[in-house]
């Protein structure tokens, strides 16, 4: 039985709160590569063109445990570099984090609408997880679960990367209580309380999830607790924790969460417009510290302002 070889720590710095990258120069039976700089062309040249991938070479940009590479070095099967990507342009999402609880393991903040948890796309230093390594000066920080974009409230992070497995599995096993918050449409129609279970799809690319016939993968109870005029205020309990999963049920009922850009039309693709945030709110976590036995309950500060 091959053993697994540790990965070396990463040679180079977080820049703004980000990781550097990692690639290990695989197995080559065609000889298609004769230089590090050959392969690191054919993987990356296609993203940011042979000349970019170039240029990256000669400012020392891909770094090994020995130092930078030049490219002109032979291909060398196994060899681990690191180097940070060019990160996109960002406009700063103009709301702060809030801490709710910090101790030596965890730290729970309270995520602003907006604001992705962990890098993503087009989304990397201007997510929680940047900011929170940059303000709070703990470059190992990790999120234990993520919470939407658009969504607002309570994210559990972990200081240490040796404890994040035992508080993943918390959410993995469904051990943590998770209620939320929304504002939508009031209907008298709509029988409450409901529990809804259905089968959603999400798609790689596809904005939007769908429910589709079959076995049911998600389920959520719904209740309101108030009424102002045609809006209501609801009590969201998800048993599961499907993308989306929320915002689906609640469309499912005739009940979209106010400002909501996907459900039930996705809305075409412009400016962030920072009035209107999606009205749903991660309110409180609960569950017992897998390391300390002792029963721990959180409560976000944030509230939704879509009923006044």
């Amino acid at each position: 039985m091959r053993r697994r070889t540790r990965t070396p720590a990463a040679p180079l710095a977080q820049r703004e709160g980000i990781d550097p990258a990692r690639v290990r120069l695989p197995e080559d039976p065609g000889a298609r590569w004769a230089t590090v700089g050959d392969f690191l062309r054919a993987r990356y040249g296609g993203a940011v063109g042979d000349a970019r991938v170039a240029e990256m070479l000669r400012d020392g940009r891909f770094v090994g445990v020995e130092g930078p590479v030049r490219g002109d070095e032979p291909y060398a099967v196994g060899l681990r570099l690191w180097f940070h990507r060019d990160f996109p342009a960002e406009e700063r999402v103009p709301f702060e984090l809030g801490i709710v609880h910090r101790d030596e393991r965890i730290v729970v903040v309270d995520k602003p609408h907006f604001l992705a948890t962990m890098p993503r796309g087009r989304h990397v230093t201007e997510t929680a997880l940047a900011r929170l390594r940059r303000e709070l000066g703990v470059p190992e920080l990790q999120p234990a679960h993520r919470l939407d974009r658009l969504t607002a409230g309570l994210v559990l992070f972990v200081v240490r990367p040796g404890d994040r497995g035992a508080y993943q599995t918390l959410f993995r096993d469904r051990l943590v209580g998770k209620e939320y918050e929304a504002v939508a449409a009031y209907d008298e129609g709509v029988t409450l309380p409901v529990t809804v279970r259905s089968r959603i799809v999400k798609e790689r690319g596809v904005m939007a999830a769908r429910e589709e016939p079959g076995e049911p993968n998600s389920e959520s109870r719904i209740e309101l607790v108030e009424r102002r005029g045609g809006l209501g205020r609801y009590r969201l309990l998800p048993a599961t924790g499907r993308t989306h999963q929320l915002r689906v049920h609640m469309n499912s009922l005739g009940l979209p969460i106010l400002h909501d850009p996907v459900y039930p039309v996705v809305r075409e693709d412009g400016p962030e417009d920072y009035t209107r945030p999606l009205q749903l709110l991660a309110r409180t976590l609960e569950f017992t510290d897998p390391f300390t036995g002792t029963p721990m309950t959180f409560v976000s500060r944030l509230r939704l302002s879509g009923l006044g």
